[in-house]
């Protein structure tokens, strides 16, 4: 009788989540958006939601809520629309991090949220180029008494030419 013999094989899981593409105190990358941003925060503000595809006016909310909800008895200390992206943005893709972390930099620093979401935004709609060559085949032309033909093989090219046949030909 035959034994049968099952052999398993290590599950590895490899972590999704990646990290922020910049630091929060890494506006030097993009000096046009911390100008902006600390010239005109709740522009800038507006600007990032809306090409994260959210309503640019979404962000006002964060300069009439703390006012308006003190006026009803509830003060606010964390400003829910900077909140409420930066936890959008690291779930929509897939960056490490925690809610607690979230509340401390919106609370603490408001600028820097906002830049740091802008240069993931832009960071992550960059086009990806991909380029893959193929080894090129070509026909070697009839060879006339007139035109000498000389057929080189590179060897020693690098990866995107390699397999290429180069055809010289002189008078």
């Amino acid at each position: 009788m035959a034994a049968t013999v099952f052999v398993q094989q290590p599950y590895i899981v490899a972590n999704r989540y990646s990290s922020w593409s910049s630091g929060l105190c890494d506006c030097g990358q993009d000096m046009n958006s911390c100008c902006y941003a600390f010239w005109c925060c709740p522009c800038f503000a507006c600007s990032t939601t809306g090409e994260f595809g959210e309503s640019t006016c979404l962000p006002l909310l964060d300069m009439l809520g703390p006012g308006f909800m003190a006026a009803f008895g509830a003060p606010v200390c964390v400003p829910p629309v900077t909140l409420g992206m930066r936890v959008a943005i690291r779930h929509k893709y897939e960056i490490q991090g925690s809610i607690c972390e979230d509340i401390m930099v919106s609370c603490c620093c408001i600028w820097c949220s906002w830049c740091q979401m802008s240069r993931e935004i832009k960071d992550r709609k960059k086009p990806i180029t991909i380029i893959t060559t193929q080894p090129v085949v070509q026909s070697v032309p009839n060879i006339s008494t007139t035109t000498t033909t000389h057929v080189v093989k590179e060897s020693y090219m690098s990866p995107p030419q390699m397999g290429s046949t180069y055809i010289m030909t002189s008078p």
